[in-house]
């Protein structure tokens, strides 16, 4: 369920803003890999990601005119009751970035307030849900001070692009249950700048899907999923993988509506494999993975030899992992998660989330 509790901070804070929205987004997780971008976060190959649920951002934005108009961005940002600043060099970024589709942003104060069900920074796509939150946010406050009347399309289509600018996975969060983001021949209306929900009805295995997400490594990643795409522009084997994700696209999709687990299986690891071997082969090279992260992968792959359940796994940019499985097989799959994977996290402990459908306004 999504959070409907108060914010960490006070309201005195904001009781000199004249308005708020608040929107809770969810994080995604990528069966198809994108990894490699071109100018500006747009991707080198489509992705494919099931929408989550459960791990979600919620993100008040409230606003005021202000007193003088100058042509400077004016925001303050707290992440779950404290200042952050950390994070506002990306959020300057993401103004600058996204000033042409909004440009009433330099005629107002934002504060903006941001927290997460989940751990931040850990490969759970946090920026994903951070910025589909935060885009959200502002696409509605245009609404309001524009006077703009959104079809819900078009709400959807400007939210995921802002997003994109922000945080290139972050197209995805917008919608659900399934969404692809680039262009793809096999989805109609699939393009670089937003992501579109998968048009094709989906098999009755794959809804309600479940993921359970393998705390191995709470701390942040050694290295910013900025800095993994960056090394993709001159990765020897980059243009191979790019055609292979695309392939890996069209693959997927029959398996999504034709119910063949065997063949989701065999894609969906495969690409999470290929994701972490272009790190592993990039120059500088980088290892996200972690032992307790084989170790899991080795338990699920005897598990479901020894019990034929159709359990998989993949993993985003960290060493976390995501446990995949139908809903009609929970019973059995927690149970393994409990007396064996949940040894492995060391008592970090685990997360139960399934796909859902994308951003609600609070």
């Amino acid at each position: 369920m999504k959070s409907n509790t108060p914010f960490k901070m006070s309201m005195s804070k904001i009781s000199s803003f004249i308005d708020s929205v608040t929107y809770t987004a969810p994080s995604n997780i990528a069966l198809i890999k994108y990894w490699g971008k071109k100018p500006v976060q747009l991707p080198c190959n489509a992705s494919l990601s099931f929408t989550l649920n459960n791990c979600h951002t919620k993100t008040r934005v409230s606003y005021k005119k202000k007193e003088a108009i100058n042509d400077e961005f004016n925001f303050q940002f707290f992440f779950e009751g404290a200042p952050k600043p950390s994070f506002e060099p990306k959020l300057q970024s993401f103004f600058e970035r996204i000033e042409a589709y909004c440009p009433f942003l330099k005629e107002y104060e934002f504060l903006i307030e941001s927290e997460n069900s989940f751990p931040h920074s850990s490969g759970i796509a946090s920026s994903a849900s951070a910025m589909a939150a935060l885009a959200s946010c502002l696409v509605a406050i245009e609404s309001k001070i524009e006077g703009t009347d959104f079809t819900t399309a078009e709400k959807n289509q400007k939210a995921s692009r802002l997003a994109r600018l922000g945080s290139g996975s972050a197209a995805r969060s917008i919608e659900g249950p399934i969404m692809v983001w680039g262009k793809h021949d096999l989805v109609t209306g699939s393009n670089d700048d937003y992501a579109v929900v998968f048009d094709k009805p989906i098999a009755p295995i794959f809804q309600n899907f479940q993921d359970t997400i393998l705390l191995i490594d709470k701390g942040e990643k050694q290295v910013s999923s900025t800095v993994g795409h960056g090394l993709m522009k001159n990765h020897p084997f980059a243009k191979q993988r790019f055609l292979e994700a695309n392939k890996n696209l069209s693959v997927l999709s029959k398996c999504l509506v034709d119910g063949d687990m065997e063949t989701f299986i065999k894609i969906v690891e495969h690409e999470a494999l290929s994701l972490h071997a272009m790190m592993l082969t990039s120059d500088p090279y980088f290892i996200l993975l972690k032992p307790n992260t084989l170790k899991a992968i080795e338990e699920i792959r005897a598990f479901r030899k020894k019990t034929g359940i159709n359990i998989c796994f993949t993993l985003d940019a960290g060493a976390n992992l995501h446990v995949l499985y139908p809903n009609s097989h929970k019973k059995e799959v927690l149970h393994f998660i409990d007396n064996v994977l949940y040894l492995i996290t060391k008592g970090q402990g685990y997360i139960c989330d399934y796909i859902g459908n994308g951003v609600e306004n609070i």
